[in-house]
């Protein structure tokens, strides 16, 4: 063989020179193209082309699953195989334990019955041979071993045959007095047949004779025969003296029975010889043979019958000298079972071979614990492959979900965002319009107009408040089902939040005569850090629901801390009963919709922190709005929390409304990390009871901000009706006015009379006392007007408006008495502004509305240049005279271009109100530009390029731009701050909101 060498780099130098510039072009392009795919991109390709395709995987899915289920039957079929093997082997064990036991046994019990026949020769030896004359002879041999038999149960009979050569025969004949005899038949033993089997024919001569001397009464006809005639007998004979040993014939029946035995034989010998002996000197030192026959059939009866498991096996026994004809020793010839075991035999003949075959007597039964093992391992392994199977099957299912899902996503979150664009649009166009309507109702509002004008035009304008109000419900729960609906977190007096919701239904109620009221534990703060614009929309939809379906009685408003709830400790007068109510009418106990909520326990008692943990600067507030109207059904109950969904269609029809409301106000408290549950009964009322979480505004304790003038001074409050009293109390206390509580108006009277009235400012007195008891209430005039006190209390009348508190007032007017009417619902700023007006120390100055008079408005806002810029002619002429008539002076434009020519620093503009959705260029741009206008402007005042001089004083340069849109949505309101705007005005917008916008820039100008 021959081996060729080549240079590697040769080869390859001729291998590129014979590539031409293409080719090599190629190849580097190739190149580059693997290298741009790594080894995970290529195990991408091939999986997403091998598997990921659908097909692809239930193909692959298919042949693993067969796979696995043919490879689990094999391994079923295995495992049967291997236990039932493991079952046989384990039979085979206990088999050969067993058979090897017995052939144990059954050699020690032949060799205990052997040891006893030699004990026989020894004997034989001593008191024959070694005395003379012999100490034995056949009447005490026979009389012996008759004895003696017990020692040798296995042993049938036993004889003696002494060992005569030929030159003493006759001798021995003369002493015996009998001749030597010889055996008939040499294939039979001298035990076969009976006595016919023997004759008296004299032993042939040879060179020596084995005739019987000894034998038992048994076999006593066997004496004088000469053993070495028989042919098996001279076998043992010989063998027996040459080896020293006990030899055993073959098997044979015994005499008179039909079971078969052996015959042991010993050789006599007339010395004891060494264990070195020869055969020869062992042939020459014999003298006699001593032979026993044992029966194999009986012995091992007898082995099997001392043990317990004899049924369990079937034990045979062989003499297998010739293995090829075995001689069966004991047990039927049967045909062998699968399961067998041998175990060989040791009699003492080392030229005789025995075996115990040993078998099961009984079939082996079923191996069922392999048959059920492998088929439940089946079972398993097909229940496992269904299990993946159908796994696969949900997992390929899932997946087709997730990508019907991921569809079913973008197409939801383009619908989203086409339902959004849709509600700005809407809402943009909607209101647009109806902001010059109301606009320009609030202009006539402001003309000349006679009582039938003024109420068409208040018609209207409330008309265009409630589609507005309804938009507004319609876009919140719009935000709500998207998810985009957010909270404020601003500083706020919830005190003032629930008068202004006061203010706002009063003229309803007073339309149907009904008692409203709010009262606020002591426990909870002054401010508040919440959204109370949304907290206030939740008390206007309850609130409003009330006084909707609410025909006479009262609606009242509780406010009080979760710990009051929870420890029973509500004031006094706070917790309502069927007795004493505001108006006298029943009422559902408002204890049993606190017991609604998940935030109770078992017994009743509210745990503050369930479902929420409250930080240390946050309280939970339990709300409740309870009123006498109607109620609620209890199988109707459940689904007023549903969109669009109300009691009944007849609701709908009578009252009105289109059932979103509550499902507005049950979102904003889940906001609110609160709940919100309703306990009603009809014809007796609704109590509606929610939750909800604020942090505290400051650490003040309420009522720390009092008016000065009403400090020190007592009131006594006369009403038998505590709830309504407790109401009274708490705006007096707002006040910081001391107050003491009567029941019975005879009881004041008899104050004043004893002169302890000295300290009471004033006494406020419900109408109904009055109407009630005529007499009590001229006794009570008459007596404070014939007082000799200097300073006699002030009389104040609480009354709801009507005619029947005019006519009351005008009849006291003729008594010379004239009590001061105090309108309901109390509310605190009105309270203080009548007490103020009756006790003369009324200070204008405190008369704000959210922290500016409507004097220090027009102040701020006269002679102050602003600018409106809309594409809309209504809304700039709407705009326009809402600032106008405020002493503003208002510039206008009507696209973003122009305004941005107005704004161009310098410029004389003080704020600008800017429309959002304008053609060309929309308000974001706009401001954008201007801010950048006035970033320039700024840098080149800095650097002193421009002097602040000729930018008319101005050393910064930054105008307030206020949105002004009919869009809504939380997200425009965010673009609009991140754009560079101050603030946001929604449309339709009425002149205070305009007014408190722009001034909330000129006060921060004139605060700094």
């Amino acid at each position: 063989m021959s081996y060729l060498f080549v240079d590697g780099e040769e080869m390859e130098r001729k291998k590129i020179n014979n590539y031409t510039f293409s080719d090599i072009i190629k190849l580097w392009f190739w190149y580059d193209l693997f290298m741009e795919f790594s080894f995970k991109d290529w195990g991408n390709h091939l999986y997403n082309h091998y598997f990921v395709s659908k097909k692809v995987r239930e193909r692959w899915w298919r042949k693993l699953l067969c796979c696995w289920l043919i490879g689990w039957f094999i391994g079923s079929q295995w495992i049967f195989w291997f236990m039932n093997s493991q079952a046989d082997y384990k039979r085979r064990e206990t088999l050969a334990s067993m058979c090897d036991e017995r052939a144990r046994m059954l050699q020690d019990q032949f060799n205990v019955s052997m040891n006893h026949v030699q004990a026989l020769a020894i004997l034989v030896s001593t008191f024959h041979h070694s005395m003379s004359p012999s100490a034995i002879d056949q009447m005490t041999f026979a009389r012996y071993t008759e004895r003696t038999l017990f020692e040798r149960p296995l042993t049938s009979w036993v004889a003696y045959a002494v060992k005569v050569p030929h030159s003493e025969r006759e001798e021995f004949e003369r002493k015996q007095g009998w001749s030597i005899k010889k055996m008939v038949k040499d294939e039979e033993h001298p035990t076969r047949g009976n006595d016919s089997s023997f004759e008296d024919e004299p032993s042939p001569i040879k060179e020596e004779y084995a005739p019987v001397i000894f034998a038992q009464d048994t076999i006593k006809h066997v004496i004088s025969v000469d053993l070495l005639t028989g042919k098996e007998d001279r076998d043992n004979i010989l063998r027996a003296r040459e080896s020293g040993k006990g030899v055993l014939t073959a098997p044979f029946n015994l005499l008179k029975s039909n079971r078969l035995g052996v015959i042991l034989t010993f050789a006599v010998y007339k010395e004891e010889l060494p264990s070195n002996a020869t055969p020869n000197e062992r042939i020459e030192s014999a003298i006699g043979y001593l032979g026993g026959v044992f029966d194999v059939e009986t012995l091992v009866d007898k082995l099997l019958h001392q043990l317990a498991c004899k049924q369990s096996i079937m034990v045979n026994v062989y003499d297998t000298t010739n293995h090829l004809e075995p001689i069966s020793m004991y047990g039927s010839d049967v045909i062998r079972n699968r399961i067998y075991h041998n175990s060989s035999l040791n009699f003492g003949d080392p030229y005789r071979r025995h075996e115990m075959h040993c078998r099961f007597k009984h079939k082996r039964p079923l191996p069922w614990l392999a048959i059920t093992t492998s088929i439940g391992s089946l079972v398993i392994a097909l229940l496992v492959g269904y299990i993946f199977h159908a796994t696969v099957n949900r997992i390929a299912k899932v997946e087709d979900e997730y990508l019907n899902m991921i569809e079913l996503k973008i197409r939801a979150e383009a619908a989203d965002v086409a339902k959004s664009q849709f509600l700005a649009t809407v809402s943009h166009e909607i209101r647009t319009p109806m902001n010059g309507v109301l606009g320009m109702l609030q202009m006539l509002m402001d003309t000349n107009l006679d009582i039938t004008q003024q109420d068409f035009v208040t018609t209207a304008q409330a008309s265009g408040k409630a589609l507005v109000a309804l938009i507004n419900e319609v876009l919140d729960q719009a935000k709500i089902e998207s998810g985009k609906l957010e909270l404020e977190a601003i500083k706020f007096d919830i005190r003032e939040v629930l008068d202004d919701v006061l203010s706002l239904f009063s003229v309803k109620s007073l339309a149907k005569d009904l008692e409203l009221a709010a009262l606020v534990s002591d426990q909870v703060p002054e401010n508040l850090i919440g959204d109370p614009g949304r907290f206030r929309q939740i008390i206007t939809n309850l609130m409003g629901n009330s006084i909707k379906f609410t025909e006479r009685g009262h609606i009242l408003v509780t406010v009080n801390l979760a710990e009051e709830v929870m420890g029973s400790s509500v004031q006094e007068g706070m917790e309502s009963t069927s007795t004493n109510t505001l108006s006298g009418y029943p009422v559902v106990s408002r204890r049993h919709s606190w017991e609604q909520l998940n935030s109770f326990n078992h017994e009743g008692l509210m745990i503050p922190n369930s479902f929420y943990v409250l930080s240390s600067d946050e309280i939970k507030l339990v709300i409740s709005v309870e009123d006498t109207g109607s109620g609620i059904p209890k199988e109707s109950q459940p689904q007023i929390f549903t969109p669009f969904m109300q009691v009944g269609p007849s609701i709908a029809r009578i009252h009105g409304g289109t059932g979103i409301g509550l499902s507005i106000s049950k979102c904003l408290i889940g906001l609110m990390k609160g709940e919100i549950t309703v306990a009603s009964e009809p014809e007796i009322g609704s109590t509606f009871t929610f939750t909800a979480v604020f942090s505290h505004g400051n650490h003040l304790k309420p009522n720390e901000h009092r008016l000065r003038e009403f400090q020190g001074m007592r009131a006594v409050i006369v009403d038998p009706r505590l709830s309504r009293s407790v109401v009274t109390r708490y705006h007096l206390q707002r006040l910081g006015i001391s107050v003491e509580i009567v029941t019975d108006p005879n009881q004041e009277i008899s104050h004043v009379k004893n002169g302890t009235s000295m300290d009471v400012n004033m006494v406020l007195i419900e109408k109904d006392i009055w109407l009630k008891d005529t007499d009590s209430y001229s006794r009570f005039l008459g007596k404070l007007r014939n007082s000799n006190l200097p300073n006699f209390p002030r009389l104040f009348l609480l009354a709801n408006p009507g005619n029947t508190c005019m006519k009351f007032v005008a009849k006291e007017s003729s008594m010379g008495i004239v009590p001061t009417l105090v309108m309901k619902p109390l509310r605190s700023s009105m309270l203080a502004s009548s007490l103020q007006r009756a006790l003369g120390t009324e200070d204008k100055e405190n008369h704000r509305h959210n922290g500016l008079s409507l004097s220090s408005l027009r102040s701020l806002l006269k002679g102050r240049n602003i600018l409106v810029v809309d594409d809309n002619l209504v809304n700039l002429r709407v705009a326009a005279g809402a600032l106008k008539k405020y002493g503003a002076e208002v510039a206008r434009a009507d696209s973003g271009k122009k305004a941005i020519s107005m704004l161009k620093p310098p410029h004389q503009f003080d704020a600008c109100f800017m429309d959002i959705q304008m053609p060309e260029m929309d308000g974001f741009e706009a401001t954008k530009i201007i801010r950048s206008m006035e970033s320039d402007m700024n840098d080149c005042i800095k650097r002193n390029e421009i002097s602040p001089e000729d930018c008319s004083g101005v050393k910064y340069w930054h105008i307030p731009i206020l949105a002004m849109t009919a869009d809504v949505i939380q997200a425009t309101h965010e673009k609009c701050l991140k754009c560079g705007m101050d603030g946001y005005v929604s449309k339709p917008f009425e002149g205070e909101e305009l007014y408190r916008e722009v001034a909330r820039f000129f006060y921060a100008k004139k605060t700094q």
